[in-house]
């Protein structure tokens, strides 16, 4: 918690200067690798991030969720990220997730991402429940992943970006398999999704 905290007052005190920004949304269901975080209930998040020219980057954010005893996620993230001449993008970095009222529940990965023409592909070194893969395209306004949960289960997600007035929108439908063994049942559903940065 005191980590998160410090985060926060730190990029709270970067805002004044170039190269940082803050976000803010609100979705009508948090949905994160196909599962709801929220038990299908509204989400409000927001955060900050700094940029460098030279491609280093860093953050945090939090949203509020519902499982598990848990009401608060809290995300601090660190990375490097460019693109080649040739227009391939990549993207190194760190993300821890903390949940303050139930430490336990606290993990971390390592990931690397690869994208060019509109085509992505990420992979998410986990400390404690596993690896993640997602394939990505978009095209115009619209995008599609699918991505795997090691041991976890499968998910599936469609998005449509839109302006709403001075705001970003999207609508998107996110569909989940269970792997059998563990333990979680298939969900699906379609969301809204509000926001600005600053």
């Amino acid at each position: 918690m005191k980590k998160g905290m410090m985060a926060l007052a730190i990029f709270l005190t970067l805002n004044v200067f170039a190269g940082v920004s803050s976000n803010f949304s609100f979705s009508s269901n948090y949905f994160w690798r196909g599962m709801s975080q929220t038990m299908d209930a509204p989400a409000y998040s927001g955060g900050f991030d700094y940029s460098s020219e030279g491609g280093f980057y860093a953050g945090t954010w939090g949203s509020n969720v519902a499982f598990g005893g848990a009401g608060l996620e809290l995300d601090t993230y660190i990375g490097y990220a460019g693109e080649t001449d040739g227009g391939l993008g990549w993207d190194v970095g760190y993300i821890n997730y903390a949940y303050p009222e139930v430490t336990d529940a606290d993990f971390s990965e390592i990931y690397v991402a690869l994208s060019y023409a509109g085509v992505g592909f990420s992979y998410y070194l986990g400390d404690e429940f596993g690896d993640y893969y997602d394939i990505s395209y978009g095209f115009g306004d619209f995008s599609f992943s699918y991505g795997d949960y090691e041991d976890t289960g499968s998910n599936f997600l469609v998005g449509y970006g839109f302006s709403l007035g001075e705001y970003d929108a999207s609508l998107g439908y996110s569909s989940f398999t269970a792997d059998s063994a563990s333990g979680l049942e298939d969900e699906d559903g379609l969301f809204f999704t509000v926001g600005a940065s600053f």
